[in-house]
């Protein structure tokens, strides 16, 4: 074991106290998965335990992966690389809602399938990491000039309003989360508050104007301003299908006790039909108690201490931005879904992060905390060397290799 962590810590950087966490995170979510998954292969008929235990473990390999390749990366890279990607996460969930709103029954304008391999990838969670990341660098480089709105019009807002319009119309919850998580940060980076309000009231006029024409044309966008309207009823409602699956959910946390009926032993796991994924919560309280929920709660909670300690050692305002943009949003995100499944707020899709099953979730989580780690691991770049450096990896690159030739 001596030897075993100096051969670890030279290929890991950053603060190992947060590779920690969310090791144990990735590790825990074996049991309650596999506990859950019985619903898709025996309820659902759709494969198998065994199956469905290993894609989950190929989607944290390919995120751990990933976060690792991410972490090695210099921080100032992201701001550039944000720029080049907002056309491009545009394109892309404009191909998502090209697809056609319901295909064999599912939300398709939600997902793209990855060939070959086979797992949906949800543009919409790819595209909420680079807009945090490019409002960062927004922020960041006008942390010495007082902002002008009429200015962010253009290099701020247009950007963010394309991507949350291209959202909306599949997936209200993502949009409003993404929305509050963008107003947050632009406040903590110092946007002015008056131009803040204006910009939520116009962000509300918009949502209503949306959703007038979408009910005089019903044909656009069919079902979706309606679903989002019966699940707000169906928030106090046990009769409709939301409200059954939360039923259900409450029945499994009540049931839970202090301790839990043991791992695997879940009952209402077989009722739920979002068990291993939107209400796995609900799973955990049932099989591990109020003991096992609370240590899964406090584990997040460290988990944003160690990044509020990360935001406050960087040595730059892009590194705290970047941070608290792409972190926090983890931490807010298990929240509402320990809401969702405790009754505490309606039904809105979100995963629990690097427990619940999904793709898209577990690969943008571990990109997030890379990206964490890689300003961790550089908390001691300043804001003179940040701008003698650059943002282009491209252009850095090719400078490093002339150096060399010469």
């Amino acid at each position: 074991m001596a030897k075993l962590i100096p051969y670890i810590k030279s290929y890991i950087k950053g603060d190992l106290f947060i590779w920690a966490l969310v090791a144990v995170l990735a590790l825990f979510s074996f049991m309650p998965i596999y506990s859950a998954s019985s619903n898709l292969v025996y309820v659902v008929g759709n494969g198998s335990t065994l199956g469905i235990l290993i894609k989950h473990a190929f989607l944290l390999a390919t995120g751990f992966v990933l976060m690792l390749i991410v972490h090695r990366m210099p921080y100032r890279y992201f701001s550039g690389l944000s720029l080049i990607l907002i056309p491009v996460v545009v394109v892309l969930l404009i191909v998502t809602l090209a697809q056609g709103t319901v295909i064999n029954g599912a939300n398709a304008a939600r997902w793209i399938v990855i060939p070959f391999i086979g797992v949906g990838f949800q543009t919409s969670t790819f595209a909420s990491l680079v807009v945090m990341v490019y409002v960062a660098r927004y922020l960041a480089q006008r942390k010495d000039v007082k902002i002008q709105f009429k200015e962010s019009v253009l290099k701020l807002w247009l950007p963010v309003a394309l991507v949350l319009a291209c959202i909306l119309p599949a997936n209200f919850s993502t949009t409003a989360i993404l929305f509050c998580m963008i107003l947050m940060l632009c406040f903590i980076g110092g946007y002015p508050v008056k131009y803040l309000l204006g910009i939520v009231g116009a962000g509300v006029v918009t949502l209503a104007m949306f959703v007038l024409v979408a009910k005089a044309f019903p044909g656009l966008m069919p079902n979706r301003v309606d679903t989002w309207i019966s699940r707000v009823e169906s928030f106090t409602d046990d009769e409709s299908k939301e409200g059954y699956q939360v039923e259900n959910a409450k029945i499994a946390i009540a049931t839970g006790g202090l301790t839990g009926k043991g791992p695997g032993k879940s009952v209402q796991k077989n009722f739920l039909p979002q068990s291993s994924s939107d209400f796995i919560f609900a799973i955990i309280v049932e099989e591990y108690g109020l003991v096992g929920a609370c240590m899964v709660l406090l584990a997040y909670l460290l988990l944003t201490f160690r990044m509020y300690v990360a935001a406050k050692k960087a040595g730059t305002v892009f590194a705290k931005l970047l941070v608290i943009g792409v972190g926090f949003p983890i931490l807010f995100q298990a929240i509402i879904n320990m809401m969702v499944a405790t009754n505490l707020g309606p039904v809105t899709g979100q995963t629990l992060p690097m427990i619940s099953s999904g793709g898209t979730s577990i690969w943008m989580t571990c990109l997030a905390i890379g990206m964490v780690l890689s300003v961790t691991a550089s908390d001691h770049v300043t804001e003179k060397e940040l701008e003698e450096k650059g943002e282009d990896p491209l252009e850095n690159l090719y400078e490093e290799a002339k150096e060399q030739t010469v």
